[in-house]
């Protein structure tokens, strides 16, 4: 699961461009039932990527309709299936970042019920989000010094929501953190000592610490 950032190509990590690279083939969403990508700015960001980096490689349409329906993911999903017969890697790229509002984890959670051992073999790949673009074309913060950063859908009615706590102290106690979904402490990220637990720590060892409570 591969994000590809704001749309802008350059801001495409290394990580996920070597993804596309690696991979057999590249599954990208489109909302035409015709599987054309007119209207698709994954597709052009992808074309644009295989000319800069001069790598070459099949594309899947996906039809996404975007009704959020369960049997719109289960069509999608089963275009993945089908292209497991024919490769043994695939990347499915999604705008922005795939935990933001993607369609990346609708299909995971289907994978994960129905084939666990390839939900095991995926990888998903951040990406750059169009909030952190647009705090940097205009030289503002979204947070800084003891600033507090929220990101509020624009709906009419109460939604689940997940918190993440950052900046502790070392030696900090958690018991004022209140668990309300899924929480989980981040150590060290994509350091030597990285450390992740299904769980909140209760205290704070590492100076690197990020606390998530999910939403259920």
């Amino acid at each position: 699961m591969v994000s590809l950032g704001p749309g802008d190509s350059e801001l495409i990590t290394i990580k996920a461009l070597r993804a596309l690279q690696n991979s057999d083939a590249i599954c990208i969403p489109t909302k035409s039932p015709d599987h054309t990508f007119k209207k698709s700015l994954t597709h052009k960001i992808v074309t644009k990527l295989m000319q800069e980096h001069n790598f070459s490689k099949p594309i899947i349409p996906v039809y996404t309709p975007m009704h959020f329906k369960k049997e719109d993911w289960q069509y999608q999903v089963d275009i993945l299936y089908k292209g497991f017969q024919e490769h043994s890697s695939l990347s499915f790229v999604t705008l922005g970042d795939s935990a933001v509002y993607s369609t990346v984890y609708y299909l995971l959670d289907i994978i994960k019920v129905q084939r666990p051992k390839l939900y095991c073999a995926t990888e998903v790949i951040a990406g750059v989000t169009s909030f952190s673009q647009a705090s940097a074309k205009i030289k503002k913060p979204l947070c800084v010094g003891d600033s507090r950063f929220e990101i509020v859908p624009l709906l009419d009615k109460e939604v689940p929501t997940t918190t993440i706590y950052m900046r502790p102290k070392i030696g900090m106690d958690t018991e004022s953190i209140k668990q309300k979904g899924d929480i989980y402490t981040f150590e060290n990220m994509n350091y030597a000592q990285e450390n992740i637990t299904p769980y909140k720590k209760s205290k704070v060892e590492k100076y690197m610490t990020l606390f998530i409570d999910f939403f259920k």
